[in-house]
């Protein structure tokens, strides 16, 4: 499979529907994916024909997280902190994007996947999907805004059970504690996640700026002190972890 191919972008009127195409590893993401994705986010910034996007992936799942053979991989010379602000950066483009985004979760969604979905506007999942914040089992902790998300949706107790045990959180669970909206038969998601972006699509789109603009005022603050506070701490623990295995 060539790099452009890693994630597509198809049109259906107004609304943009991308995906992972990585089927073969449930769609981790490595910094190939990571810059084909956000790049293709970029650009759907700067069009105002585009009402809704649905974000979705190829395969069995939506993506199973950070490719773990690539762990750790960085360009040289690039400290941690920069690291993780450059994440930082590219993922804030999924709540600043002038369009609802809608997510379609089937399988395995973990880890920096899950964070992210979590901080799209809406989540459909599918029956079978497993979500999970596995860090603390490779060591790290999870550092993309999504635990503050969670805590905004589910609360401090789940949040923490998910954070600091790894386990794994299923679509009946997910949909009892709101962060997914809607769960549906496996064959039905892709369709259910189209219908709901073009439903958003036909309502006004000043109603629709609005809307987003309230929930994004109540939300965006905690997420962002959360990242920093994510930033940091994830640069003492990646700094320990080093300085361990050097010893």
């Amino acid at each position: 499979m060539s790099e452009p191919d890693i994630v597509t972008c198809k049109f259906d009127g107004p609304v943009a529907v991308v995906s992972y195409n990585r089927p073969e590893k449930h769609n981790a993401f490595n910094d190939a994916l990571d810059e084909a994705f956000f790049g293709v986010l970029a650009d759907l910034h700067e069009r105002d024909d585009i009402r809704a996007m649905v974000w979705r992936g190829d395969g069995k799942s939506f993506s199973s997280g950070r490719d773990t053979t690539e762990l750790g991989k960085r360009a040289p010379g690039v400290s941690d902190i920069d690291y993780i602000g450059q994440g930082h950066a590219r993922t804030k483009l999924l709540w600043t994007a002038p369009f609802p985004i809608v997510v379609a979760l089937k399988g395995w969604v973990i880890g920096g996947s899950f964070e992210r979905a979590l901080l799209c506007d809406i989540r459909i999942a599918s029956d079978d999907a497993r979500m999970s914040l596995p860090e603390v089992k490779h060591g790290v902790i999870p550092d993309s805004g999504g635990v503050a998300r969670l805590f905004q949706m589910a609360g401090h107790g789940l949040a923490a059970d998910l954070a600091l045990t790894g386990r794994v959180l299923s679509a009946d669970e997910a949909l009892q504690h709101g962060i997914v909206s809607r769960v549906v038969p496996l064959e039905e998601l892709d369709d259910a996640a189209l219908a709901l972006a073009h439903q958003i699509a036909e309502q006004s789109p000043l109603a629709v700026k609005m809307a987003r603009r309230v929930l994004r005022t109540l939300s965006a603050p905690e997420i962002e002190s959360s990242m920093h506070e994510e930033l940091l701490s994830q640069s003492i623990v990646m700094s320990e972890r080093r300085r361990g295995s050097e010893g």
